[in-house]
């Protein structure tokens, strides 16, 4: 394989061989554009979009667009792009993966093809990990898309409303990936189409894209609604629980029987991830809450409870996997080491950990909607992406979003200098090694960051360091707030910084000091508010005195500190620049990576090297046991390192054995998930018909004859003829919806002579009748829209119910392999007939609902003003401001509108149980 390498290159440089004539073109204009007046390198925006309308593709206008982007960014921002960061843009814009390194300037490069793509006018959505990334993008990059003419929106937490029409509206769309999925999600709940925010779908650019399509791609997005209350079981079970005692073992082999004289009350398998009850623990459940078999049916929530229970105790571990703050059990992203605030574990399993930690035990919560992150970003057209490390997931990128990757060179060549691994016999072994590196470089001047893979892991580390009198940052989810600051100084001369995982930490470690955080420390200090240094370092347009002096202030200071930076960082670089310690293997070799990546920014100099122990977890999980037997037997004391090249091909596959394992779960989710997708794709695209303002009339009638025929067929079956018993049974669920109690009660002879579809068209000609006389009562205008309420709210109910159903099926349709069956073969044909009997649910449902339901005109009168004003129009034809009422009465069993799953005379909602629906 490396000798092919070397007689024909890497398919990324094959690839750039193709780019390179395309940047080349671009460069050739720099000075025919830079000769340009403003007023007509911005006329060049509407020269594009003629010339696209006239039938010119985008990659005809390429090199012009590119080389007018370039030259904005040169007048508006002081930036040129390089050669590389040109090919970075031309990869982008072919839908492709652009992998380049830390501090190669990606947020510079994604402009590029942004602009191209707007030309379109069907819009581009730049999707960044989080909020502040997303705001400063969007006012940084943004002068230079209002330059040339364009709109820029952002979409980030707390723009609502008509700022969101806008942003989605506008040509470029910054945001959070959580926001553009979670206002998909939102879109197809809408009642309305004024609601809606999204419009399309068209090219995506993801930044730190493996992060976002690849970590965060393990868990779906999901809107809840509340549920049902907590219920005192997770309380009652934790205790229970808190009595057992468990065993963990590396991992269990499922074919092999459970020992007769096991003492643990359940085991912990930490390579799988599983906790199990053995016999003991089984029996001893039994007898607590005195059952005779808690593998019975009706046991199944009470079992369900017992293991999250032990999954809470055995495998979820606080600082690791969440943190509790404020008295909320909080996610940590085992990614990126950050807080995940609003996101909650499924299935009960979240309180099971509240009730393990003895804060309050939040409300269950019921699925609205869902779909996990492959799905949304498999909408677009056309899907892109950047990051610094792609290529060890270059198969999950092909397989699931048929997405390649290009390596982009460096613009200065790599100096940072990659030691080999070292491994220890054990962690106290280990630890002491890292504390000599660390005092080593500390001596002389050399920054060091330090990786952990988890927060008990960075706070262990500190206090060794203490104990040493080594002065340091420690930067994990409980003290994120300073994340940028921390990061940021992390290359002044003899800084020592511990931190969590580095993914998409957006700030750039800098040798010498940063000096815009410096720049800020003195503002502050000076009394200048937090809210006014966000202003002063922002790039939004503004005309406030205030904001343009503390900006003037901002500048002054900033390059005052440059000026003082530049002698440091030349120590630094003296010193070997910074060192990178990694203190053991993480499960990913990308989130290595990312670690490494963070020195040797820009042709700067840089050293790293990690130290492993026999003892970590991804040895003890998944290294192989031959290995670790040949290194036991060495005979090897604590502080003596290994250096075999057998173990760091050990530790390598053993990185791989997980990703492939990580890779197979998210598969597996992917699988079960797109059978969900198509009906996702079904229900969606009816709904938005709907809202389109699509005619119902007909498909209300045709959901009044397929509801009348299934009825009528359902109970004639093979026969030719139906009796009169059968008959009644037929049209029982009519009565009270389109047929009277006395109605259509005909005999065994009156039925002798009429056959199936003669029984269809009288029981549909007595419904039509009444139809017919509602739309003439109530006027047709009137009647669409309650059509069309009706259908959306029926849809919406159903659809929720079928999610829950679905999850149902799927938590056990893994045990259909027992019997030599196809788990996902399965789901999909039995998720298929619960489709269809929803459907069918469905159109029964809105059928009687549009007859049942008595609408009073002038209070729809109302609504619909309303709906037009903001405000709610009084009946002399005024507009009052006055609280809107709503549209019809509801039966007291029947589902509450409000989308709460309680019937109405249980929910406790204000908005549908005003004083006349009483």
């Amino acid at each position: 394989m490396g000798l092919l390498k070397k007689l024909f290159g890497t398919s990324s440089q094959r690839e750039l061989k193709s780019i390179y004539p395309i940047v080349d073109k671009v460069e050739a204009l720099e000075q025919e554009y830079a000769a340009l007046t403003d007023a007509q390198l911005q006329a060049k925006t509407a020269e594009f979009k003629a010339r696209y309308a006239g039938g010119e593709t985008l990659d005809d206008l390429l090199p012009e667009a590119f080389a007018t982007c370039r030259e904005a960014a040169w007048r508006v921002l002081g930036m040129k792009p390089y050669r590389v960061q040109l090919v970075g843009g031309v990869v982008l814009h072919q839908g492709r993966i652009a992998e380049m390194k830390t501090g190669e300037g990606k947020t510079l490069v994604a402009t590029l093809p942004a602009y191209l793509n707007a030309l379109t006018g069907q819009g581009v959505h730049i999707v960044t990990v989080n909020d502040y990334l997303a705001k400063r993008d969007s006012e940084w990059m943004g002068k230079v898309y209002k330059f040339l003419g364009l709109t820029v929106g952002l979409v980030i937490h707390g723009v609502t409303g008509a700022e969101k029409h806008a942003a989605y509206d506008a040509d470029i769309t910054y945001g959070t990936n959580n926001e553009f999925g979670f206002d998909y999600l939102r879109d197809n709940m809408a009642l309305y189409k004024t609601e809606m925010v999204q419009r399309s779908h068209a090219f995506a650019i993801v930044d730190e894209v493996d992060s976002i399509l690849i970590d965060e791609a393990r868990t779906p997005l999901i809107i809840s609604g509340q549920g049902e209350e907590s219920t005192q079981l997770y309380t009652i079970v934790d205790s229970f629980v808190a009595r057992l005692t468990g065993k963990k073992v590396a991992s269990v082999d499922e074919k092999q029987e459970e020992d007769p004289n096991e003492t643990a009350d359940y085991i912990v398998d930490e390579k799988a991830r599983t906790v199990t009850l053995t016999a003991r623990g089984v029996a001893k459940a039994e007898q607590q809450f005195g059952l005779e078999n808690l593998a019975d049916p009706e046991n199944t929530t009470l079992s369900h409870h017992i293991n999250q229970a032990i999954r809470a105790r055995g495998l979820m571990k606080r600082d690791i996997d969440y943190v509790v703050k404020d008295g909320e059990v909080i996610i940590v992203d085992e990614f990126t080491g950050r807080l995940m605030f609003g996101r909650r574990y499924s299935e009960g399993l979240h309180q099971a950990i509240e009730a393990k930690e003895h804060v309050t035990v939040a409300r269950e919560s019921k699925t609205l909607a869902t779909i996990t992150f492959q799905n949304y970003f498999r909408l677009y057209d056309k899907l892109s992406g950047m990051t610094g490390t792609a290529m060890t997931e270059e198969e999950e990128f092909g397989h699931t979003y048929n997405l390649d990757i290009v390596e982009i060179p460096t613009n200065k060549p790599l100096a940072r200098e990659d030691h080999p691994d070292v491994v220890y016999k054990n962690e106290a072994g280990k630890y002491r090694a890292i504390i000599r590196q660390i005092e080593e470089c500390h001596a002389k001047g050399q920054p060091v960051l330090v990786g952990t893979i988890s927060i008990e892991k960075s706070e262990l580390l500190s206090k060794l360091l203490q104990k040493k009198g080594i002065r340091h940052n420690v930067l994990n989810a409980k003290n994120h707030e300073k994340e940028a600051e921390i990061v940021a100084q992390a290359g002044k001369l003899g800084a020592v910084t511990v931190a969590t995982n580095m993914a998409g930490r957006g700030t750039d470690i800098m040798l010498g000091g940063n000096a815009e955080y410096l720049a800020k420390a003195e503002l502050r200090k000076a009394g200048m508010s937090d809210e006014l240094i966000a202003e002063a370092t922002g790039f939004a347009d503004t005309q406030d005195q205030e904001v343009l002096d503390a900006r003037k202030r901002y500048t002054e200071a900033e390059s005052k500190y440059k000026n003082d930076i530049q002698s440091e960082a030349d120590q630094v670089r003296q010193a070997g620049g910074l060192f990178i310690l990694g203190t053991e293997r993480h499960e990913s070799r990308r989130i290595d990576n990312q670690l490494r990546g963070r020195a040797g920014r820009q042709g700067d100099p840089g050293e790293s090297r990690f130290f492993l122990s026999l003892e970590d977890d991804i040895m003890r999980l998944f290294g192989s046991e031959r290995v670790m037997g040949m290194m036991e037997n060495l005979g090897v004391d604590e502080d003596t390192p290994i250096e075999q090249k057998m173990l760091s091909n050990a530790i390598e596959t053993a990185q791989k054995k997980v990703e492939s394992k990580n890779f197979q779960q998210r598969k597996n989710v992917l699988e079960y998930d797109d059978v969900m997708n198509t009906q996702r794709e079904v229900i969606y695209k009816q709904r938005r018909q709907v809202l389109d303002g699509e005619d119902l009339k007909q498909s209300m009638l045709t959901m009044i004859h397929s509801v009348i025929e299934t009825a009528v067929h359902g109970h004639m079956g093979e026969r030719k003829h139906m009796d009169a018993e059968s008959f009644r049974a037929a049209v029982a669920p009519f009565r009270g919806v389109f047929l009277a109690a006395d109605e259509l009660k005909l005999t065994d002879a009156e039925l002798q002579d009429k056959d199936a579809e003669a029984l269809v068209r009288l029981v549909e000609d007595r419904a039509l009748d009444l139809y017919g006389k509602k739309e003439q009562a109530l006027g047709a205008p009137l009647m669409r829209e309650l059509e069309r309420v009706m259908m959306l709210r029926v849809v919406d109910e159903y659809w929720m119910d079928h999610l829950d159903n679905m999850t149902e099926l799927r938590q056990g349709i893994g045990l259909r392999a027992y019997g030599q069956n196809d788990p996902v073969v399965e789901y999909k044909r039995e998720g298929y007939e619960m489709f269809e009997d929803m459907v069918a649910a469905i159109q029964e449902e809105t059928v009687r609902r549009v007859f049942v339901v008595r609408v009073q005109a002038n209070k729809v009168e109302r609504k619909r003003v309303a709906k037009v004003t903001g405000e709610s129009g009084g009946g002399d034809g005024t507009v009052k401001k006055q609280p809107v009422k709503k549209v019809v009465k509801i039966g007291r069993n029947d589902p509450c509108p409000c989308g709460s799953g309680l019937k109405w005379k249980k929910c406790t909602c204000k908005e549908y149980h005003s004083e006349d629906m009483q």
